[in-house]
């Protein structure tokens, strides 16, 4: 991460995540900590990013997520030139909708 992002807040904030214990702990941190804005537009974002590791189209991320070509564009940098977080995540998480051949 770059260090210009890294702060004591935002540390707080890591450490805070990987204390979290159960899905049921982090719904319950999220809601507290997250306006339904801000926690629907970080979902998206993960979305988005299994979507484009799996090859799908901008044009039908846009109608799977809802995320505008912006969005979608951001996340494809993030992937291609970012600090490898999203691999990182998709790599060691399996999504609800991940055993179904036809829904990728």
């Amino acid at each position: 991460m770059q260090d210009s992002m890294i702060n004591e807040q935002v540390a707080d904030l890591a450490k805070a995540m990987l204390a979290l214990e159960s899905e049921e702990e982090a719904y319950r941190f999220f809601e507290d900590i997250f306006t339904i804005h801000e926690l629907q537009a970080v979902a998206q974002r993960l979305a988005v990013a299994r979507l484009l590791q799996k090859k799908v189209t901008y044009q039908e991320i846009a109608e799977r997520t809802g995320a505008s070509t912006a969005t979608i564009s951001r996340v494809n940098r993030c992937l291609t030139y970012g600090a490898g977080g999203y691999q990182l995540i998709l790599g060691k998480t399996k999504f609800g909708d991940e055993t179904s051949e036809d829904n990728p």
